[in-house]
């Protein structure tokens, strides 16, 4: 057997939901409902097992990584037309691995637990549909459930709260992606991850690697239109054809070299390579303009340490007090 070493990996945000589904007798799902069970408060109970065996994966599974678990939530909907009950476990840490199996234990714990206590009103009972929803972060992103539709997997209030009200245009930056060659898989997670954030998307724009057309496109959305933010994907790196830094460079009134330095910093944490990236910075006016390399993974993981500094910039941005937002 072979533990898994995470020693070198950056702890990050992490988040994931398990669900599964117990089915009752007609009998049994009324004494759930309403209070009647003679063991006593079903729901309450299988709520707090589940949060206690999300707690104790590690000593379960002999390869799972103890985790400081920041967040168990378990939630129950009764479905009185099957007489079963759906169970789902979200759990959230900020460490070097995921939780998916910290959900799937406090889906199960909280299963088993009713299961426990409504045997003895009948022990007709069915555990069915255990599965993960979803995972968010780390080195893969996010992943989703085939089965679980996207609008399943919620944002953090924390997440949906830090860019509430900003309004940010994307770009895509590749030749293939602009030749209809390839799909934007870049361009639709930045969607995602701006949307989570509860920001307005004003545009959204797909272009070649032509330095002369980007640093056009760039300068429009920056003075023609409302978007406070453009955000870019691709054309970081050191091909002859990726010249999205010098195109930034090209228009901009001032360099933020901090953003950079970060992303390629954090970067390398994942991947060595992120060293070789040419992210960079800059503001026009009072619009931020920033330039993401082109991978999804990429966006996310950039997106992840910047999003904490893009209120902040925003509001200085706007002429803000620079000790209004900590």
């Amino acid at each position: 057997f072979h533990m898994i070493d995470v020693g070198p990996k950056q702890p990050t945000a992490r988040r994931a939901e398990a669900q599964g589904r117990i089915v009752l007798s007609k009998e049994a799902f009324v004494a759930l409902r309403d209070g009647k069970n003679p063991k006593g408060n079903v729901l309450a109970l299988a709520e707090t097992a589940g949060i206690m065996a999300a707690k104790k994966v590690s000593d379960l599974l002999p390869l799972c990584h103890p985790l400081p678990i920041d967040q168990v939530i378990v939630s129950f909907q009764l479905q009185p037309e099957s007489f079963s009950v759906l169970v789902l476990c979200e759990v959230a840490v900020n460490a070097k691995t995921g939780v998916e199996m910290e959900a799937l234990a406090g889906v199960n714990g909280a299963l088993l637990c009713v299961y426990d206590l409504s045997k003895a009103v009948d022990p007709v009972l069915e555990i069915q549909d255990v599965r993960l929803n979803y995972k968010r972060g780390g080195k893969s992103g996010e992943w989703v459930h085939p089965s679980a539709k996207k609008a399943e997997v919620p944002a953090t209030q924390a997440e949906a709260a830090q860019l509430a009200g900003a309004k940010v245009a994307l770009i895509t930056i590749s030749d293939r992606v602009s030749r209809g060659e390839a799909e934007d898989k870049s361009g639709l997670r930045l969607q995602d991850l701006f949307k989570a954030a509860g920001a307005t998307i004003t545009e959204q724009q797909t272009i070649p690697d032509e330095r002369a057309q980007i640093g056009a496109l760039i300068r429009r959305l920056a003075l023609e239109t409302d978007a406070e933010m453009i955000i870019s994907t691709g054309g970081t790196g050191l091909s002859p054809r990726d010249v999205t830094p010098e195109a930034v460079e090209d228009v901009c009134d001032r360099l933020i070299p901090g953003f950079g330095e970060l992303l390629r910093s954090s970067g390398a944490d994942f991947i060595k390579t992120a060293w070789l990236s040419r992210s960079v910075a800059g503001t026009i006016g009072k619009k931020l303009v920033i330039a993401l390399p082109g991978s999804p993974n990429a966006v996310s993981e950039g997106l992840s340490v910047l999003m904490p500094l893009l209120k902040h910039s925003l509001h200085t941005l706007r002429g803000g007090d620079h000790h209004a937002i900590r």
